[in-house]
């Protein structure tokens, strides 16, 4: 493996760095100060060998890995360019069922079927992290896909992080993205499970009793609010939940 020796301001000789670790340095600081901006083409790997008079193994290491951190993306027969930022987001991304709905190009709608304000019981003051009796909101809300019915959405909110959450037109406007405006998430749980449908699910959704159905069990904060304790059930041959990691 190629080495270089680095020295202090006295002259002190550091512990050898492994060169590839240099380049890949460079290439991080000129990311980082917004020399290289993304998109920007970055030296390929005899560019980089003649620069820093390293094998064409060391300048592919540091590409690669780079590459596998995310800061860069290489291209097929084209190059290696700096990646788009990406910003931080929950284990599976929280997104507005209307907004994934539109980008597939196909028609959204929704039917609200209760918007209530209730005292919440214990088990919910404790997903809430509030006093039992506390006052909160609930609402039930179908979501709509071409007018086959996909969600139900059952949602209570803490009411001191959404005090209005009942004055709003949810045609118009889903709970996520008001939420979104007015209490920004900052932290979510997911728990998923295998459920069927019961009658009231079925009714509502438009399927068989005992139909399989998907159930995700949120909760999301903003700060230090617990903001909502929502339920989403989907009609298993309707949906498919997808995520992305990475190591």
């Amino acid at each position: 493996m190629e080495i270089i020796v680095t020295a202090d301001k006295k002259g002190n000789r550091d512990t050898p760095i492994p060169l590839y670790l240099q380049v890949k340095q460079l290439i991080i600081e000129k990311i980082h100060t917004g020399q290289w901006q993304a998109n920007d083409r970055v030296p390929s790997e005899s560019e980089l060998v003649k620069q820093f008079e390293c094998s064409r193994m060391t300048a592919n290491r540091a590409l690669r890995e780079l590459t596998a951190e995310g800061l860069l993306v290489r291209v097929q027969g084209i190059g290696t360019f700096v990646a788009e930022p990406k910003g931080q987001s929950a284990l599976f991304e929280v997104h507005s069922i209307e907004a994934e709905i539109l980008a597939r190009n196909h028609h959204y709608s929704c039917r609200i079927i209760k918007l209530e304000q209730v005292p919440a019981s214990i088990s919910l003051a404790s997903e809430l992290n509030i006093s039992p009796e506390t006052p909160v909101f609930h609402s039930i809300i179908v979501h709509y896909e071409n007018e086959i019915a996909v969600q139900i959405e059952d949602r209570y909110v803490n009411a001191l992080a959404a005090p209005e959450y009942l004055q709003q037109n949810f045609t118009t406007i889903t709970p996520h993205d008001y939420l979104s405006m007015v209490a920004p998430l900052t932290e979510g749980e997911h728990i998923v499970e295998a459920v069927e449908a019961d009658e009231r699910a079925a009714k509502l959704l438009n399927i068989a009793v005992g139909s399989s159905c998907l159930l995700i069990s949120r909760r999301t904060w903003s700060q230090s609010f617990v903001v909502t304790s929502t339920k989403l059930l989907f009609p298993g041959h309707r949906y498919k939940l997808k995520g992305h990691f990475t190591s």
